[in-house]
């Protein structure tokens, strides 16, 4: 099992430890209810150096970036761009970010368990353009810093102003002689920064945003709080069978674009939708659970892809990808939940209004 640069500090603080995507991770330190409040109330960090890293350098990195992922990527080198991985079927390998780093410079971050197999589709799609690939994820350490407090200590912890970024947008800055990569993006619905840089860098800052007040967080608030700000999930929310306009990602497909891998394959499932993602809340405590059986009367209609009892919610809610035409806010369903079928109600996925 692989380690992140973290590892040690999180078996000082005590984490549990569990293994994901072939990595020895985090999931919990004070206790996943507490650390989804301090994120929503104060501030968090987060180990994500399991995500991984790879650069298209040369004259057509960007020319087949714009044709290896679903959404534009422009020559702006302050913006970070949201797209999708497809498949020639239009079906997502992954999600990821990309950063245009110089014209002829381009990074994409991937998630962890697609690590290898993203690496292998683009090492594949890039013969025949002037353009290499590299798997650059072992340079890399990274920290999420996520909450309303964030913006009061990020320059006083960087050293560097770097409050004026916008949402997804970054900045590449120097501290303390190292280069450091930050962004503001984030995986919860909340202000915060991304920072990518040298190991041994990434663990000096995460030493000092704890002691600056950031509590230490770990996978389980990170799915609770991206789950309630509605933000899907690699295996859950979208995959391999689940396409992006069944998501509710159409937004990072772009079908006026020249071309992508995929695309056609894309404007068929936008004209012929037959499901979608709707949200839902148990009329009773229980825990909706990933591939629970959603039923409305005695038909099958879809299935739970993701379901939680949130610390500031008094019944359980989930989000269920269901048939397009059968199921509409308001509407009574069932869950089915080990042994027996559980009363829901249909609702909207807007679990979580930021203030």
């Amino acid at each position: 099992m692989k380690r992140t640069p973290l590892y040690e500090s999180h078996r000082k603080l005590n984490a549990k430890m569990i293994e994901y995507a072939q990595y020895e991770m985090p999931v919990s330190y004070a206790g996943i209810q507490q650390e989804h409040l301090s994120v929503r109330t104060q501030m968090g960090v987060f180990d994500v150096s399991h995500m991984g890293e790879f650069l298209i350098e040369g004259p057509e990195a960007l020319a087949f970036t714009n044709v290896l992922v679903s959404n534009v990527i422009p020559l702006d080198l302050a913006k970070v761009t949201y797209a999708l991985l497809l498949n020639e079927e239009g079906f997502p390998l992954d999600d990821l970010l990309v950063y245009v780093l110089k014209e002829d410079q381009v990074l994409l971050v991937v998630n962890a368990g697609n690590r290898d197999k993203d690496y292998a589709w683009i090492e594949e799609k890039i013969k025949g353009y002037d353009a290499t690939l590299t798997d650059v994820s072992e340079q890399y350490g990274q920290i999420a810093i996520q909450g309303p407090k964030v913006q009061e200590i990020i320059d006083q912890l960087l050293e560097h102003p770097v409050n004026q970024l916008t949402f997804m947008t970054y900045e590449t800055i120097v501290y303390q002689g190292t280069q450091l990569l930050v962004s503001r993006t984030g995986y919860t619905g909340e202000d915060g920064f991304e920072i990518y840089g040298p190991p041994e860098t990434i663990i000096k800052l995460w030493d000092l945003v704890i002691e600056m007040g950031a509590a230490p967080c770990g996978l389980g608030a990170r799915d609770t709080l991206r789950f309630q700000a509605n933000l899907p999930l690699y295996g859950q929310e979208l995959s391999e069978s689940i396409n992006p306009y069944e998501s509710g990602l159409g937004f990072a497909v772009k079908l006026n674009k020249e071309m992508f891998f995929g695309k056609e394959a894309c404007r068929l499932h936008k004209e012929n939708r037959t499901r979608k993602l709707i949200g839902f809340e148990l009329l009773e405590r229980n825990i909706p659970r990933h591939d629970y059986l959603v039923f409305k009367g005695e038909e099958q209609i879809g299935v739970v892809t993701t379901g939680y009892l949130l610390p500031d919610y008094e019944h359980p809610i989930g989000v269920a990808l269901i048939e397009k035409d059968v199921g509409n806010f308001g509407d009574e369903v069932e869950i089915a939940i080990r042994n027996r079928r559980v009363k829901a109600v249909l609702r909207d996925r807007k679990f979580y209004h930021r203030n």
